[in-house]
Formats: C-alpha cells, sequence, structure tokens
C-alpha cells in the first residue's frame, strides 16, 4: 500500500464513522429518553392500583416495593416496555404463524386489507387527478367533494360502509379495504394534482410549440414532473390506508390488528394492545419504507437522483 493510500484509510474511516455517529447517535440518544419517560410514567400510573391495594391490606410497602410491583402487573394501566417488549416476543415468535393468537397472523390480516384499500385508492386518486386538471369542471366540483370527505369521522363512516356492504352481500376484506381507500385517495389526489400543474408555463409553452398533443404534454412533461409528488403522497396513503384497515376491523371482530386491539380493551388487556400498536406501527413502517425504496429506485432510473 502506498503513502498516500495508508494516509487516506484512518481519513475516510473517520468520516465514515462521524457520518455513522452523526445519524445513529441523536436516534439512540431520543429512543433512551422517550423509554426513561415510558418507565417513570409506568410507575407513576401503577402505583395508584398498588397503594390502594396495599391500603386495603393494612400494609404499607416500602419504594422499592411499590416501584417492583408497578413494573410487574398483569393488567397495569400502562404497561412497561419490557412487559410489551415480552409480550410481543412471545405473540410473534413462540406462536404459531397460522394461529389466532399469534400477531403475525393478525398483521397479516390487516395487511391484506390495507394493500388492496391502498391499490384501490392509489388508482382512484390518479383517475380523479387527471380529471381534475384537464376538466374545469371537476376542478370546480369534485376536489371540494373531495375536501369535504376528509371532514367524516372515519369512526362514524367505518361502521355505515360494513352494514351497508353486509346488507348487500359483500363481507370480508373488501370493506375494510373500502374504507382504506377512503383515507388514502385523498393525498394521492392532492399530490397528484400538485404535480401534474407542477410544470411552468415556459415549459408548457415549449411543447406546444411543437405542436404536442394533450397527450403527449401528459406523457412526456406532466407525468415524469408528478412522480416525486406521487410518492411522497403514497408514503402518506398507505398509512392512512393501514389506519383504515384497522378501523375498519373494529366492528367487524373477524381477526387482525383492530381486532385485537378492541378485544384487549374489552378485556382489560393492556399488554396485548400496546404489543397490537407496536405491530401496527413496525407493519406501516415496513410499507412506507419500500415505497421510498421504490421510488428511489425509479427516480434514480428516470435520472432525477443520483
Amino acid at each position: 500500500m502506498t503513502d498516500a493510500a495508508q494516509t487516506a484509510v484512518p481519513i475516510i474511516r473517520g468520516a465514515a464513522l462521524r457520518r455513522f455517529g452523526g445519524g445513529v447517535y441523536p436516534i439512540l440518544a431520543v429512543l433512551i429518553a422517550l423509554i426513561a419517560v415510558w418507565y417513570l410514567a409506568a410507575a407513576w400510573m401503577n402505583s395508584t392500583w398498588t397503594m390502594d391495594q396495599a391500603a386495603r391490606a393494612g400494609t404499607s410497602p416500602g419504594f422499592s416495593e411499590i416501584l417492583a410491583d408497578t413494573m410487574s402487573q398483569d393488567r397495569p394501566k400502562l404497561p412497561a416496555p419490557h412487559q410489551v417488549a415480552a409480550e410481543f416476543y412471545d405473540l410473534v415468535f413462540n406462536k404459531p404463524v397460522t394461529s389466532k393468537r399469534s400477531l403475525v397472523w393478525h398483521a397479516w390480516v390487516t395487511l391484506s386489507a390495507t394493500l388492496v384499500g391502498f391499490g384501490i385508492g392509489t388508482v382512484l386518486g390518479i383517475v380523479l387527478a387527471l380529471g381534475i386538471v384537464h376538466n374545469r369542471a371537476m376542478d370546480l366540483s369534485v376536489m371540494p367533494w373531495a375536501i369535504a370527505s376528509q371532514t367524516i369521522p372515519i369512526l362514524a363512516i367505518a361502521p355505515m360502509i360494513i352494514v351497508v356492504l353486509n346488507s348487500i352481500g359483500i363481507t370480508g376484506l373488501l370493506p375494510k379495504a373500502v374504507i382504506s381507500a377512503y383515507l388514502s385517495f385523498f393525498p394521492v389526489v392532492v399530490g397528484m394534482v400538485s404535480g401534474l400543474r407542477s410544470p411552468d408555463a415556459m415549459q408548457m409553452d415549449l411543447l406546444r410549440t411543437y405542436n404536442a398533443s394533450r397527450a403527449e404534454i401528459l406523457w412526456k412533461l406532466r407525468f415524469p414532473a408528478s412522480v416525486p409528488y406521487l410518492f411522497a403522497s403514497l408514503k402518506v396513503g398507505i398509512a392512512a390506508a393501514l389506519v383504515g384497515a384497522v378501523v375498519g376491523e373494529l366492528p367487524v371482530q373477524q381477526g387482525g390488528l383492530g381486532a385485537r386491539l378492541l378485544g384487549g380493551s374489552y378485556y382489560g388487556q393492556t399488554v396485548q394492545m400496546w404489543a397490537a400498536l407496536f405491530m401496527a406501527a413496525i407493519l406501516a413502517a415496513v410499507l412506507v419504507l419500500i415505497v421510498t425504496r421504490i421510488e428511489a429506485g425509479l427516480l434514480k432510473r428516470m435520472g432525477l437522483r443520483q
């Protein structure tokens, strides 16, 4: 190895460590702080039950006894992080994935409705955006209705959708997918409309100078310009679709993370509820990461990113 190479290796290694540490250390610091606050909140919220039990028994437990009890209650108001982690591990790794006690099985039920609803919402959002951009009547009529639709609380409309679809014989996956599509189409509409309208007047005039048709303007200018906007809205849309699937499972109770949450609330199984919440959060993070990876690959292929 040459002297220049020997000198460059420590410099490159130090730069890599600084880059790695600069991204990881702040995240670890925030994570440790959140866990510490979580433990303090769990001890404070769960101590009420411990003190009540001690008062009924006529005893006076010490601080260490109170703290130990608040960290190990079967049905705590707020479970400690280690309780949630143990429950999550048990329901994910110690249960067969085909068992209805497995979080993996419930996550698959929720994921299937999420993906179907996200697909429906994405297609609907893109079609509506194309109509809004190319038709002034749709711009004046459809867009206000799309905005107004998002003012209706999803908890109020979800049971109505389930009941109406069940009355015409549509059950199972599709009603939950419709609720997911209802939440996910709006971000796609807004993002796609913004993207399709993002080319400036000079670019539009240039294509008109070459006598380009509306279809050619769409495929050669508007659509490529809209891709970054589309993927930004898809990240929001897929997270909203997951929320819609979870909400759609609440009145149905046929499996899924939503059913798991509701079942835990019925029987006071707060640890089970928090484990299901973490599974939903992990599922959302994975879905957004997949969309991000697809975006990076597509933009690189289009020459918009190195």
